[in-house]
C-alpha cells in the first residue's frame, strides 16, 4: 500500500512538473524575436510579469502561440495585434492611451493629486488650530468655559 501511494505522488509530481518552452535555438535572430515579443506582453495570470518572465501555464502557452505566428511568418504588429483582439489592451505590457486605458494611465496622477490636497488640508487644519487667539475669541472662551474675564 506504502509503495502504491509511494508511485501514484511521484508520478502525480512528474506529470505537474512542466519544463518550461524551449526558445527555437536554431536560429538566434528569431529566439531574439520571439524574446523580445514575450517581453511587450502581459502574463494575464501574473499580471505583473512578461509572459517571458512568468512560469504559468498560460503564459507558456501565450509563448507557445508567438512562436507559432512567427513560424506562420506574421510580423511582430500582426502578432501584437491578434493577442490584443483575442486578450484585450490588458495582455500588453504598455497598454496604449485611450479612452478605455485613460484610468489606468492617469489613476497614479490623481492619486498623487487627491493626497497633496488632503495633506495641504491637514496642515492648515493644524496651522488654524494652533493660531493664538484673539481678545475677542479669548472673553467669548472664558465666558463658555464658566470663568470671569479679566479686564485691565
Amino acid at each position: 500500500m506504502k509503495r502504491l501511494l509511494l508511485v501514484l505522488l511521484l508520478s502525480s509530481s512528474a506529470a505537474l512538473a512542466q519544463p518550461a518552452p524551449q526558445m527555437n535555438t536554431f536560429d538566434p535572430a528569431t529566439a531574439r524575436r520571439e524574446h523580445e515579443l514575450a517581453l511587450q506582453l502581459r502574463c494575464l495570470v501574473c499580471q505583473n510579469q512578461t509572459i517571458a518572465d512568468s512560469n504559468a501555464p498560460l503564459a507558456a502557452d501565450l509563448r507557445n502561440r508567438v512562436r507559432e505566428q512567427i513560424a506562420a511568418g506574421k510580423t511582430d504588429r500582426e502578432i501584437i495585434d491578434y493577442m490584443t483582439a483575442r486578450y484585450g489592451d490588458f495582455v500588453l505590457y504598455r497598454p496604449p492611451f485611450k479612452a478605455t486605458t485613460a484610468l489606468l494611465w492617469l489613476g497614479p496622477l490623481l492619486l498623487l493629486v487627491a493626497g497633496a490636497v488632503i495633506a495641504l488640508r491637514v496642515v492648515r487644519s493644524r496651522r488654524a488650530a494652533q493660531a493664538p487667539l484673539t481678545a475677542a475669541e479669548h472673553e467669548s472662551a472664558q465666558r463658555l468655559l464658566g470663568g470671569e474675564t479679566t479686564e485691565r
